[in-house]
């Protein structure tokens, strides 16, 4: 190597060295994990937990057909309305997984998964030209076809119970 280049590496290390200490000094110290019954983290969970369980009856077939009927649109079209709206209102809400539990969050996305996986099969097994009432008739049949606990129970049953364990 030559005196140019190793002049070069000398002075690459001092500045990178340079710009540790300085990073280190203007960051401060770590502050300490919060304990998990922290006054002030338990609003901020059942928070979560109030706005998971509004956004799993927003997202459940019957609540989201009620509020997005709409009569003079295609099955088609209907279809992209709903699943849409369920893509929404979840990343609307997508911050509170960091304030409950896994299991939770799972309740959650699998409710969205099960719900937009419902309207897409079912919409695609009507005829062309269907329309949305049909669509909406056919998705409320499916739902009352199901054999035990329908998932938007289950995830919001989750969700109470969690929500409960938190305040004792």
């Amino acid at each position: 190597m030559d005196m140019s280049t190793v002049s070069l590496l000398v002075a690459a290390v001092a500045l990178a060295v340079a710009l540790v200490a300085l990073f280190r000094k203007t960051s401060g110290p770590a502050l300490p994990a919060q304990p998990a019954g922290n006054s002030q983290l338990l609003p901020l969970q059942l928070q979560a937990y109030e706005r998971l369980v509004i956004l799993c009856e927003r997202i459940s077939l019957p609540a989201l057909i009620s509020r997005t009927a709409a009569a003079d649109l295609s099955a088609q079209e209907m279809r992209y309305v709903l699943v849409e709206n369920i893509k929404q209102e979840f990343d609307y809400n997508t911050s509170q997984q960091i304030y409950v539990s896994a299991a939770a969050w799972d309740a959650v996305r699998n409710l969205r998964d099960q719900n937009m996986l419902v309207i897409n099969q079912v919409s695609n097994v009507l005829a062309p030209g269907a329309r949305a009432s049909e669509l909406n008739k056919q998705l409320l049949e499916v739902l009352m076809g199901q054999e035990g606990k329908a998932l938007h129970s289950a995830a919001l049953e989750t969700l109470n119970d969690e929500a409960k364990r938190i305040m004792r």
